[in-house]
């Protein structure tokens, strides 16, 4: 039981890993990040080594240098490997590739579904003065391309 315990650990730091590796990857800060990232995964992974000498079989540390992208997939194959034994998170359902806890949505949505309902709206209302800037911006930026050309 031990085992299990600690593989359920390991593999949600690995989710977590994919998720900021990703999300590094579209906000910027890749260097330390991906150091970083390569790092913990390769940690994890000489761990579950230690414990199940067969996954060294299928997956490798990765190089010093991979990046943001790679270690995200890497990180999710590799939970992967061990979802069909553990399942997914307890009282979760899994949605694109993450936990989703519906308890937990709901007691959100109760609570703040009413400021999402007034963002929407004021969205729709400000949707055709947006539309209508952006399309005068764009007319006066190619009148001053012809009138420069």
């Amino acid at each position: 039981m031990e085992r299990d315990k600690e593989l359920l650990k390991l593999i949600n730091v690995l989710r977590r890993i994919s998720r900021m590796a990703l999300q590094s990857e579209w906000t910027g800060g890749k260097e330390d990040a991906a150091g970083f990232c390569t790092e913990q995964y390769n940690r994890v992974l000489t761990r579950l080594k230690e414990m199940d000498p067969g996954v060294g079989v299928v997956f490798e540390p990765l190089p010093a240098g991979s990046s943001l992208t790679v270690v995200a997939m890497a990180a999710r194959q590799l939970g992967a490997y061990y979802e069909d034994e553990l399942g997914p998170a307890k009282e979760s359902a899994r949605a694109a590739g993450f936990a989703f806890d519906p308890k937990m949505f709901k007691e959100f949505w109760e609570k703040s579904g009413r400021e999402f309902e007034d963002i929407g709206e004021f969205i729709r209302e400000s949707i055709d003065q947006w539309l209508r800037q952006k399309k005068e911006a764009t007319r006066a930026d190619k009148e001053s391309k012809h009138s420069a050309s």
